[in-house]
Parts: C-alpha cells; sequence; structure tokens
C-alpha cells in the first residue's frame, strides 16, 4: 500500500484539529500491541500507514494512522524544538 503523506508534508489531523510536519513514515502500524489498544480508541486499521508527526506549538509528537490525517491548507512554519528553522538569504 502506497502511503498518501511524505517526509515533510503539513498535515492537519481530521478529529483533534492539530497541525504537524510528518517525520516519519511506517507502511503499517509499528507500535506495540499495548499502546494500540491503550491510545488507539477508533481502532483505525494496522494494515495502512501510520505517521510519525511533529506536532505544532507543542514539546510532543504523535503517531496517526492515515485514516485520520489530511494535507493541511495551511503551509506555514511548524513551530516544534525539533525542528531547526534556517532561513536562505538571497
Amino acid at each position: 500500500m502506497d502511503a498518501r503523506f511524505f517526509v515533510g508534508q503539513i498535515v492537519a489531523h481530521n478529529r483533534f484539529g492539530y497541525r504537524g510536519v510528518v517525520a516519519g513514515v511506517d507502511p503499517c502500524f509499528s507500535l506495540s500491541e499495548e499502546w494500540y489498544e491503550e491510545v488507539a480508541r477508533s481502532r483505525p486499521p494496522k494494515d495502512q500507514p501510520w505517521y510519525h508527526v511533529l506536532v505544532d506549538g507543542a514539546m510532543h509528537t504523535t503517531y496517526v494512522a492515515e485514516r485520520h490525517l489530511d494535507a493541511s491548507e495551511d503551509a506555514s512554519q511548524i513551530d516544534h524544538p525539533l525542528l531547526v528553522y534556517c532561513p536562505i538569504n538571497n
């Protein structure tokens, strides 16, 4: 199965409304069964892509099933401590 989003793409969570940037893509769910049972309450499919997302304006990352993400219409810079902003001087 092909992933819908790519590393570096800005996405929005369609249930919780936060924005973030994709930092990694797993072709299928790769965390523990315990994590899935405790955190993935909507029971998204494990056999579809999951994404590691750096959350805008936060210190944490999330692990999100593809069905909960959309491409963000807001392309402004993501604010996350794991990102380094390097402006290009013309």
